[in-house]
């Protein structure tokens, strides 16, 4: 299956969400300069967990403030949530080719937002030295998508180099 041969579906982002919350993403965007937006953030996460409007937001927040943990932690919650919404298995490592092509089309959308947010797990994981952890993340992606659809193959060339590095470094 051709991960860019797909007719958008279901985005996240157009997803309705509890009353009150769009405008607390809009609140906090406003308030991101004067270092006010985090606290909206966190009160439209408390109204809407399960909210990937928040959890990217949150996520997109922490990660330009160079908390990347704490961006890994939303990251990680939200690809609990789209996994929710697909038959995929609940370890990434058990996630095979065969999940992905015997999946209907119409979930193609969801398939695809799975795997970007998982190359952001292993992309954070990276960010933070988990170096064992992201190359493994890279790997799986690699391996379901044999057109580098997600973009994976590039960032596994960059975490094999710099695990090599570190490893150079420390003789």
């Amino acid at each position: 299956m051709d991960l860019l041969d797909f007719e958008a579906q279901g985005l996240y982002f157009e997803q309705a969400d509890l009353a009150g919350v769009k405008e607390l993403i809009a609140t906090a965007a406003e308030n991101y300069a004067s270092g006010d937006a985090e606290l909206s953030l966190l009160k439209a996460y408390f109204l809407a967990p399960e909210s990937l409007n928040v959890l990217v937001a949150l996520n997109r927040f922490y990660y330009y403030q160079h908390r990347l943990e704490d961006a890994l932690t939303a990251t990680t919650k939200a690809l609990v949530v789209i996994r929710l919404t697909t038959d995929f298995p609940e370890d990434w490592r058990e996630l095979q080719a065969k999940h992905i092509s015997d999946a209907p089309a119409e979930s193609l959308t969801k398939i695809r937002l799975y795997l970007f947010t998982l190359k952001a797990v292993g992309f954070l994981n990276m960010r933070l030295e988990n170096l064992d952890l992201s190359q493994a993340i890279f790997e799986k992606l690699v391996s379901l998508d044999s057109k580098d659809r997600i973009g994976a193959q590039g960032l596994l060339e960059l975490v094999i180099k710099r695990k090599v590095t570190t490893q150079q470094s420390e003789e």
